[in-house]
């Protein structure tokens, strides 16, 4: 396989990173609905063409312009469009030189169809005026291209042909994580960050008397409500944040566990032991970085650095995953 190709994995998965940042970046600054229409802005590709603090009759929902948070939002769509760009070139390739051994195809071709599922995702974010589930569709989206991307370069970098099982307990724990940010998403769409502002408690309470559960996750509500800065009374934000912290306590644990499962079996300096690190280390900034927006009131650079760690450890838990995989089928089980 080509080097250049497998450089073009690499940078697209930086690029993925930078979305990811972006996309969160856009959402914590209220930027979501910067632009009400799409792909343009108020109809310009570019939008230059639009001053701050015009009225404009011809968008009824979003009449009033906010040039900055325009600009914060087209940014982020022509990022996601360079990426885009970049996926379509690297499944292109890879459907050009199917038959060259060790060049995957499948792995390229799904990654290029979620990034097109990313595409209407973005649309709908917009034109469903920020409908949490959406949202949160949106996110994982983009985490589930970022991962793909990450597992080429990896089956790149480390001879593809190899052998392959699901080593299930490395799975377990890529399958908890991803839970755990979709709760995340969840309580970022429904503005539900600060809705228990102590710690380690909630409001006062081990656990929240006042949570509303049931309506805290109602999935779907029906087609044009505005969700920009949340619908939702008290109870049910706070049992969407409390989830999430019980979620964090819960995928934490199971990750620790595993890692150590892996940490013990592997040979001092081998790369299971430096995923195993990599792990913790993105682990506890991640946990550091959670407790930091709860403590700080949900200031806007911790917050984007709590979703683009997030990514990085999704990152260190596939290259986890991908080591795992080709392990003896003993040393995948724990014990």
């Amino acid at each position: 396989m080509a080097v250049w190709y497998q450089r073009l994995i690499w940078f697209s998965v930086g690029l993925a990173l930078v979305v990811i940042v972006l996309g969160a970046y856009v959402r914590l600054s209220d930027a979501g609905l910067g632009c009400p229409d799409w792909p343009g802005c108020y109809g310009e590709l570019i939008p230059t063409g639009i001053d701050d603090g015009d009225i404009r009759t011809d968008f009824p929902d979003r009449p009033l312009v906010e040039t900055s948070k325009a600009w914060k939002e087209m940014v982020h769509r022509y990022v996601a469009a360079v990426l885009g760009f970049g996926i379509l070139l690297i499944a292109f390739i890879a459907w050009r030189n199917r038959n060259e051994t060790g060049q995957p195809i499948k792995v390229p071709l799904f990654t290029l169809a979620v990034v097109v599922f990313q595409g209407l995702l973005g649309m709908w974010t917009v034109t469903l005026l920020l409908k949490p589930v959406i949202v949160m569709g949106h996110l994982l989206g983009g985490l589930l291209t970022l991962g793909l991307l990450t597992w080429l370069g990896l089956e790149a970098a480390r001879n593809g042909n190899d052998a392959r099982r699901i080593a299930w307990p490395a799975a377990i724990a890529l399958i908890a994580l991803v839970c755990q940010i979709a709760l995340g998403g969840w309580t970022s769409s429904n503005y539900a960050a600060l809705a228990c502002p102590d710690l380690p408690t909630c409001l006062g309470q081990w656990w929240p008397e006042e949570a509303d559960f049931r309506e805290g996750f109602i999935m779907w509500r029906g087609l044009g409500m505005n969700y920009e800065f949340g619908v939702l009374e008290a109870p049910a934000r706070v049992a969407i944040h409390f989830t999430h912290r019980l979620g964090a306590l819960t995928a934490s644990l199971i990750i620790l566990a595993v890692t150590l499962s892996y940490w013990r079996k592997a040979q001092p300096a081998s790369p299971m032991r430096t995923a195993c690190v990599a792990v913790w280390a993105a682990l506890a900034t991640q946990v550091g970085l959670g407790v930091g927006t709860v403590w700080f009131g949900l200031p806007l650079a911790i917050a984007t650095a709590h979703n683009g760690i997030a990514a990085a450890l999704l990152l260190t838990v596939i290259n986890l995953n991908n080591l795992a995989s080709r392990l003896p089928y003993k040393a995948t089980q724990p014990g």
